[in-house]
């Protein structure tokens, strides 16, 4: 068991998580509620990296991090360190290529608020950050969830984007599927088998505590 593969694809999920909750809050609301000129291009933007194959995608990335581009030189004289092959460069690559399976669901979740709940919230005399904290987020509560358990899944068994952007250095970009990959590719398939067997037990563990978070909440709001 490759446990500090692990440990950094835990570290890289919690990351990416942390970083598109509120991402996914103000556009995923902005979205839901608001009719805007580019809206649809808006949209099709945030679901490109669902449609694109995980190579073609890194490899844009890879050339947009890159030292020769302004992104990668601003980078490197901000930070003195190149951002391709590096746990930052991860960090940013995850977020950009989880961008759909955040938003979308929370933008599900704040289109079904009804807005007569908006309307009365106004009318009582709520301001707008109050009224989003006091009644939108406990009741798009179910789809910000959705968006953040299938980010930290799909997070933990990226692999493409992974290994276009980071490579494989351990203890720095290499994650536990590449680590499997690897183990598959010495033909150890035994440890690949224990550690695959971890990465679906860490997911479906994930998935069960937030459908019973999901429950409990629904029963307060009921």
């Amino acid at each position: 068991m490759d446990w500090t593969a692990l440990e950094l694809s835990l570290r890289l999920a919690a990351w990416t998580v942390a970083i598109l909750l509120p991402v996914s809050i103000l556009l995923g609301r902005t979205l839901a509620f608001r009719q805007f000129r580019g809206k649809a291009l808006v949209e099709a933007l945030v679901m490109l990296p669902l449609v694109l194959p995980p190579t073609v995608f890194g490899f844009y990335l890879l050339v947009a991090f890159g030292r020769s581009s302004p992104i990668g030189q601003w980078w490197q004289s901000v930070f003195g360190s190149q951002l391709v092959f590096s746990f930052e460069g991860l960090v940013v690559a995850s977020v950009i290529f989880n961008l759909p399976f955040a938003i979308q669901p929370a933008q599900r979740g704040f289109e079904a608020i009804a807005p007569e709940v908006r309307e009365a919230a106004r009318c009582c005399g709520m301001s707008p950050l109050a009224a989003l904290w006091k009644v939108e987020l406990p009741l798009a509560w179910p789809g910000l969830m959705t968006a953040m358990v299938l980010t930290f899944a799909h997070t933990l068994g990226e692999f493409g984007i992974v290994l276009m952007v980071g490579g494989s250095i351990p203890g720095e970009t290499k994650t536990i599927a590449i680590a499997i990959y690897d183990r598959v590719q010495s033909f150890d398939d035994h440890g690949a088998a224990i550690m695959s067997a971890t990465l679906v037990a860490i997911s479906l563990f994930t998935i069960a505590v937030t459908f019973w978070l999901s429950a409990r909440v629904g029963r307060r709001l009921s």
